[in-house]
């Protein structure tokens, strides 16, 4: 289980970390993020390298470990390169618009969807069939695109809907098959 926990966090160039009493702020071209982490996990900076260390080998301990490293690795990714995820609308009539920070959806309702980008999330729409979901935080990205595709998840018997691209939608036969 503390495989994850003991890999050492080499920094990019340009990122930099701020340790307060395991409320950890790391600084880099695409913003900034903060995040508290447990106390009984000890944050080591030195230099390019962020190592973790636990105080002993229980099994809470063990876990806190390994989720204190991945998530601060995210926090790593997310300010020097970021995330993002693509959506992709099939279907008859379905598009999207970008005005301004908001995202128009127009998915078969009698009225358009309007999803406001919260601060750290930008969307693009490259394509009027497709949406990126793009930010800094892995958790926000992930949460904003998941409320996009709730809009109108993908159905079996047709395959319409919002899906990530690449997602498989397992598809059923309907009444008239046997």
């Amino acid at each position: 289980m503390s495989r994850i926990g003991n890999k050492v966090v080499i920094l990019p160039a340009g990122v930099t970390v701020e340790n307060n009493d395991n409320t950890v702020t790391v600084k880099g071209p695409n913003g900034e993020l903060t995040r508290a982490f447990s106390k009984d996990i000890d944050i080591l900076v030195e230099g390019t390298e962020v190592t973790f260390k636990r105080p002993d080998d229980t099994k809470e301990m063990k876990t806190i470990h390994g989720t204190t490293r991945a998530n601060f690795n995210n926090m790593v990714i997310g300010v020097s390169e970021g995330f993002k995820k693509e959506l992709e609308m099939i279907g008859v009539g379905y598009r999207a618009q970008l005005q301004g920070n908001k995202l128009v959806l127009s998915v078969g309702k009698s009225h358009p969807d309007e999803i406001t980008a919260p601060e750290g999330i930008t969307f693009e729409v490259p394509a009027a069939t497709q949406i990126v979901v793009k930010g800094a935080n892995k958790e926000a990205v992930g949460e904003i695109a998941a409320y996009v595709r709730s809009m109108r998840p993908p159905e079996p018997y047709k395959g319409k809907g919002i899906r990530y691209v690449g997602e498989y939608v397992r598809r059923k036969e309907g009444k008239t098959g046997k």
